[in-house]
């Protein structure tokens, strides 16, 4: 009897899915798999009606997570590239007039003349130390060019008390805080008096007075940190944000989406600030990624964004001092991609003409300066003239050679400061490595005359 049970179920069964396949929906469903590739995918379509013939039937569900998502009985499947593009915001345009409608941010004439004073001496001090390392006075060296109103525009956004996670395209940011070229110099000749006691390679600056985390070399680390960071500055209660530089090639690592993720979740007050300067070293953005940028990213996180246009020093400070204030209000990270250019090569072990045309460099040089474009607003706002340009290069000059030859005249750090800042009280095994080490440069002086009185 069990048998003829079971029997009589599964017959009822397969006739049931027999039903089911050669109904008119089944087929259309049928039809439509088959005739995929001829279908024309737009934009996310609207919740369209049930076709059911209830009158009553639900135009949403609750999924997993108590999610809330519409229906739709529309087969729509959507490209990424039907998609609107996000927009760049910008203030004045590449002449340095100020965009129709566009609004000013409120800048005092000290604080305009700040960074403009700031993007020349940056300018001036990466043409001298570029031109130091092809002379074998420094080992390496990173410029700036092109990019600096996303670092000291941004910066000018910040409080100082604001902590900063750099990659090693920020020397702005730093010089903006109070970083001197002193500073600079000693750290490039890794001397005496480098703040890093010569344990980094040059441009790998930091400053614990600053609150600027030294910069490390592997990319992208220092994303998830900095989200960390920023949640201990959540828990105290304190009314200051993270700052997070990155470039368009360090968003294509793990870390940068495990941190994305880390900083929505958590709800952190932290701002990703993403310099899109076009290329990952030698890479070009379009063998990167085929999405809109980085910053397309940002909703599929839950997290607010903003497009700026980098080289628009008014638009930069602008955006930044609005992204901070709404991760401060609203406890929740923000991400800003800045549209610039490199003009440099990436460092000075690398070489642009390889792998991009002279013309384009020539022609982001000569229509979307950063610096010419705020001078000349400056010019119109009677701010500036042409003979205050020239001695501020003049002036920055000067500084800069100063501060190169004092550094260059310096000493090493003394030896035995290697197995210093580590404990607080040295353990035993380093006291014998220190007292060894010593003893063998004692023994054979000739050798180590920098060791000498240490």
């Amino acid at each position: 009897m069990r048998r003829r049970c079971l029997f009589l179920a599964s017959r009822a069964a397969k006739e049931r899915l027999l039903l089911a396949r050669t109904s008119p929906a089944a087929k259309a469903l049928s039809s439509a798999a088959v005739s995929t590739e001829h279908q024309t995918y737009d934009t996310l379509p609207p919740p369209a009606p049930s076709e059911s013939t209830s009158s009553q039937a639900p135009s949403s569900a609750t999924f997993a997570g108590g999610v809330e998502l519409p229906l739709t009985s529309s087969l729509h499947i959507v490209k990424a590239e039907s998609q609107p593009r996000w927009p760049v915001y910008r203030v004045i345009d590449t002449d340095g007039a100020l965009v129709p409608g566009a609004m000013e941010p409120e800048l005092s004439t000290e604080l305009a003349m700040h960074m403009v004073t700031c993007m020349v001496r940056l300018r001036v001090m990466d043409h001298i130390f570029y031109n130091a390392q092809r002379q074998g006075r420094i080992s390496f060296y990173m410029t700036s060019t092109g990019e600096e109103a996303t670092q000291i525009c941004s910066a000018a956004a910040l409080s100082g008390g604001d902590t900063v996670f750099g990659q090693y395209r920020e020397p702005g940011v730093l010089m903006w805080r109070g970083f001197s070229l002193q500073n600079f110099a000693d750290q490039l000749f890794s001397n005496t008096d480098d703040l890093g006691r010569g344990r980094q390679m040059p441009v790998h600056y930091g400053s614990s007075k600053l609150n600027f985390q030294t910069i490390s070399s592997p990319l992208a680390t220092q994303i998830p940190q900095a989200v960390g960071a920023a949640y201990a500055l959540k828990q105290q209660k304190l009314a200051q944000v993270v700052a997070c530089y990155f470039g368009d090639g360090a968003a294509s690592e793990g870390d940068f989406h495990a941190a994305m993720n880390f900083a929505a979740t958590l709800e952190c007050p932290v701002l990703f600030i993403c310099r899109n300067n076009g290329y990952a070293i030698s890479t070009p953005v379009e063998d990167q990624y085929r999405g809109d940028g980085i910053v397309s990213r940002a909703p599929g996180y839950g997290m607010a964004a903003i497009r700026v246009d980098g080289n628009d020093a008014l638009a930069v400070f602008a955006a930044t001092q609005e992204a901070r204030r709404l991760a401060l209000a609203e406890n929740r990270p923000v991400l800003l991609e800045l549209m610039t250019y490199r003009v440099g090569h990436h460092s000075t072990s690398d070489d642009w003409s390889r792998y991009r045309m002279t013309e384009e460099v020539k022609d982001w040089q000569s229509h979307n300066d950063p610096l010419r474009r705020l001078l000349a607003y400056l010019h119109a706002k009677g701010l500036c003239d042409a003979d205050m340009e020239q001695a501020m290069r003049d002036t920055e000059r000067l500084a800069v050679m100063a501060a190169l030859e004092a550094a260059e005249k310096k000493g090493p750090p003394p030896l035995q400061s290697m197995f210093e800042d580590v404990y607080r009280d040295m353990p035993q095994h380093l006291l014998e490595q220190r007292a060894e080490m010593l003893a063998h440069v004692a023994k054979y002086p000739d050798k180590y005359p920098q060791g000498r009185g240490h």
